[in-house]
């Protein structure tokens, strides 16, 4: 069974974890039957305890709850956070850790990035926003620019269905069938309220996210605004960016100014000529630290989730965004948008793009194919296969010995 679109849904924007937090939390405690989780990063911080209350009163009050983190993402949760969740019959599982080899991390590749809970089949999030601190505004300067949905309705069942699969639950109501030469699922009547869940793993979803950028770029008609964390993206997209531009859309691309890792702004700049140049607005974020993964469309296409435009969330991460068809909601993200545009951005105009020479134009061609590629690579090296790892209670196992093989759909196939 694949993925389609699906009427008659309830969206709701949440904007950094001052909105998310609450609101996931409240929902847990409301929780009857089972509550999914799977997260990139879990700290053991204000946001991680005040999660780990939660999840453990409803654990105790016989909720089946699972919760899946990333390996290389949240590496250093104490068995104390875990084996008390475990000792209440919380299934607590690792996604593909790995040992440190000479004090370095080895599962750097492959990662789970997704971002998402699910709730008694009624209520699901769905975004970028991890469960850590630093989503809060409050925070400090370091704080995450960042975004996630509050979802209800028919989609929330495809949402389930996936992440059961995903973590190998024993609650699969039916397993999804995945089909070769798949092909993302189109809108024939784009209409309010309609939701398409789509995914990115190393099987046979592997451009699906990508897809949906690519043909909404080359379907728009008046305005397209993206604001990306880490955008790095191939050419392809590039150039329907420039095409969209060039063909009278108005096209936003808004990018961190202020990045978390230097190496990002690095790879952004190396496509500022050719963006600007070809009609396309660029904006950074200055504010603070941008991690949202959002994009508008005229006034009915948006997405929301976990997927970066760079090349570890285009061709090795777990990913995993709802494309939505609904024009109130484009217009509260539009808004959004707008608003940090006007006030948190600076613009990159011609006069503070990077000087071209034939230097500049050789580093930029050697670079740009290196960061492209250098992931896909990589990827293979070591070859494995991503295996999740269960804790049981009530002491935290090695967990290399602990694996157990990944479901079919996140296998690491070459």
């Amino acid at each position: 069974m694949s993925s389609e679109w699906r009427d008659g849904n309830r969206i709701v924007l949440l904007e950094n974890g001052e909105e998310f937090f609450p609101r996931v939390f409240e929902a847990i405690r409301r929780a009857q039957q089972f509550l999914l989780l799977e997260t990139f990063i879990l700290f053991e911080d204000d946001v991680g305890n005040a999660l780990h209350e939660v999840v453990l009163d409803a654990a105790k009050r016989g909720v089946k709850v699972e919760i899946m983190v990333d390996g290389y993402g949240s590496p250093d949760l104490s068995p104390e956070f875990v084996n008390s969740l475990t000792s209440a019959g919380v299934r607590f599982v690792y996604y593909d850790p790995r040992p440190l080899v000479m004090g370095m991390r080895t599962n750097v590749f492959r990662r789970l990035h997704r971002k998402i809970v699910a709730i008694d089949g009624d209520i699901s999030f769905v975004g970028g926003i991890n469960f850590s601190a630093e989503h809060n505004i409050s925070f400090g300067p370091e704080a995450k620019q960042d975004y996630a949905i509050e979802v209800k309705g028919p989609i929330v069942d495809d949402i389930t269905r996936y992440v059961q699969d995903a973590m190998g639950s024993e609650q699969i109501t039916r397993r999804w069938r995945y089909h070769r030469h798949h092909r993302p699922a189109r809108n024939s009547t784009p209409g309010d309220a309609q939701a398409l869940f789509v995914w990115r793993d190393n099987d046979e979803h592997r451009d699906d996210i990508e897809q949906h950028y690519l043909d909404m770029l080359h379907e728009a008609k008046t305005s397209v605004t993206i604001a990306n964390a880490y955008f790095f993206p191939g050419y392809r997209m590039l150039r329907e960016m420039r095409n969209a531009a060039q063909r009278g859309v108005t096209v936003r691309l808004v990018v961190q100014g202020e990045p978390d890792m230097p190496i990002v702004k690095v790879g952004a700049e190396l496509l500022y000529n050719y963006l600007v140049e070809g009609g396309v607005e660029v904006y950074e974020y200055i504010r603070r630290p941008l991690h949202g993964k959002v994009a508008v469309m005229d006034s009915h296409w948006a997405t929301v989730g976990s997927s970066n435009l760079d090349p570890l969330s285009l061709s090795l991460n777990l990913e995993a965004n709802l494309i939505i068809h609904d024009s109130d909601f484009n217009q509260r993200l539009s808004s959004n948008l707008d608003r940090l545009i006007a006030e948190d951005c600076v613009r990159v105009d011609e006069a503070k793009l990077p000087k071209r020479n034939w230097w500049q134009l050789t580093r930029g061609v050697l670079v740009f194919h290196f960061l492209r590629h250098f992931p896909a690579i990589a990827g293979w090296l070591p070859a494995h296969t991503p295996k999740l790892a269960q804790v049981d209670p009530p002491v935290q196992p090695e967990m290399e010995t602990q694996d157990r093989v990944t479901p079919n759909n996140e296998g690491a196939k070459p």
